[in-house]
């Protein structure tokens, strides 16, 4: 399969730009241009709001994507240099960067310009079709909103798959709502199941159906999983008397970012 061409800084990622990326998967193995922060500001006229490192973390950890390399030069902002096109088919572009400077450049490289419609970045289709609990070794869950998902939340991620398959149970609209108060979740649960769902560490991803801190108790009688993994600011005495009493290893991971990257949270973020 040919490569395609996507180019970006990526600063702001959340579904939209996750669905461009998925989109453009269907058309070959995804080949990212990612912006350095120097050209973000040249572009935009201010820095971004999340460093290079952390733009980098976020999109190698998106399940679509197969390459990221990082681009420092301003003129690729409509074209790219000769040693990127190599097996490459397409520049795949939305509508907000459709540029005649880059169809030009297509052109005169003998590769396509593709336009993924608007319409197709708002609807969040199922990544997981089905509980897939045929594989060998442990399986893993892990619970949560994911309400804005961010590095600290892929981090969690990745040290939990450590343990076994990854299974995130991902808090239905209305236990969220009556665990956290009105204004709660921000994003609709289609919306924060996709973003889980998209990311490489999570081997399967599914609602809760539940209530209470335990609202996953129902996925996790589907799943039996050996491990019930949460953070610091996850763990709850009734998630941990449940391990205990169903046989679980209950498992408290420390709160930390990958090395060189920001601390994040969900709350912090609301609006930035």
């Amino acid at each position: 399969m040919n490569y395609v061409v996507v180019s970006g800084g990526f600063d702001d990622l959340r579904s939209r730009e996750v669905r461009f990326l998925h989109e453009a998967s269907k058309l070959g193995k995804v080949r990212v241009c990612l912006w350095s922060d120097k050209m973000i500001a040249n572009k935009t006229g201010s820095p971004p709001k999340f460093p290079f490192s952390e733009r980098l973390y976020f999109v190698q950890a998106i399940r679509f994507v197969e390459e990221v390399i990082a681009i420092d030069t301003p003129w690729a902002l409509n074209q790219l240099p000769q040693k990127m096109l190599t097996n490459v088919s397409a520049w795949v572009d939305d509508t907000k960067g459709n540029s005649p400077k880059r169809l030009e450049f297509c052109k005169r490289s003998g590769i396509e310009y593709v336009i993924i419609k608007e319409s197709k970045l708002h609807i969040f289709p199922k990544i997981f079709k089905f509980l897939n609990l045929r594989h060998k070794g442990p399986r893993v869950i892990v619970t949560g909103c994911y309400d804005w998902l961010h590095s600290g939340h892929i981090r969690f991620f990745e040290e939990a798959s450590s343990f076994g398959k990854l299974y995130v149970a991902v808090g239905n609209d209305e236990n969220i709502k009556t665990l956290k108060g009105e204004g709660h979740p921000l994003f609709k649960q289609d919306e924060r199941l996709y973003m889980v769902s998209a990311i490489r560490y999570v081997h399967c991803a599914l609602l809760t159906s539940g209530r209470g801190w335990l609202d996953a108790e129902p996925e996790i009688k589907r799943i039996r999983p050996q491990f019930y993994i949460v953070n610091e600011d996850g763990h709850k005495p009734e998630k941990r008397d449940y391990c205990l009493k169903n046989k679980i290893r209950y498992v408290v991971l420390k709160r930390k970012p990958k090395e060189g990257l920001p601390g994040r949270k969900s709350t912090n973020l609301r609006g930035f």
